[in-house]
């Protein structure tokens, strides 16, 4: 009976389980050719990144796009070309935020940009390895880290795999494209799409 009434009173005493943790900032589901990633968005690191991410996935404008740059033990690019290695438009050029503190480590998701730094756009990359010479103060201006891979490394990893080519200015290009199909803010409706035109 003691036995009981203790194991009854620790039972009782026992913290109950923590809840599991929310993301700090909004989530996108990005739906590929090879699976799906989801991208858990730095919004207090990285707000301008961050906005300018989630209007561009508003848009729509990343569906339909590809991985169009695939560079084993370094990272995926995509989010600006179709299949046909057509760019797509762009609105203007943000602010480099490479200087937030996060650092390219395997997982995280950065800005793709030009030779100059406040060139970034559109396109962004998924580190597949800690590529810290990508960093701030190690690789000059750096490149800003705005996300990272909360669900879906494994299809990352697939993407990486993927036999790759060249499609002239292009190298690294997989020769099957790999297709983001859709990209969605978690939680959120699906952009509207414009009525057909009503015919004569």
């Amino acid at each position: 009976m003691i036995a009981t009434a203790l194991a009854l009173a620790a039972v009782l005493q026992s913290p109950a389980p923590a809840p599991a943790a929310s993301p700090a900032g909004p989530q996108v589901a990005l739906e590929t050719s090879l699976g799906r990633i989801v991208l858990s968005l730095e919004a207090q690191k990285a707000p301008v990144s961050v906005k300018n991410f989630l209007s561009y996935v508003r848009k729509g404008h990343y569906d339909g796009t590809i991985f169009h740059r695939v560079i084993p033990n370094f990272m995926v690019q995509g989010g600006g070309f179709d299949p046909n290695m057509k760019q797509r438009p762009t609105a203007a050029a943000i602010v480099n935020e490479a200087k937030n503190g996060l650092r390219n480590n395997r997982g995280t998701v950065a800005m793709a940009r030009t030779a100059d730094p406040n060139s970034a756009t559109a396109q962004f990359f998924i580190n597949v390895k800690d590529n810290h010479r990508l960093d701030y103060g190690i690789g000059g201006a750096g490149y800003a880290v705005f996300a990272s891979v909360a669900e879906g490394m494994d299809v990352v990893d697939r993407i990486v795999a993927v036999d790759t080519t060249s499609r002239p200015p292009h190298d690294d290009v997989p020769v099957t494209p790999v297709l983001i199909k859709s990209a969605r803010v978690v939680g959120e409706k699906a952009p509207a799409r414009p009525a057909p035109a009503a015919k004569p």
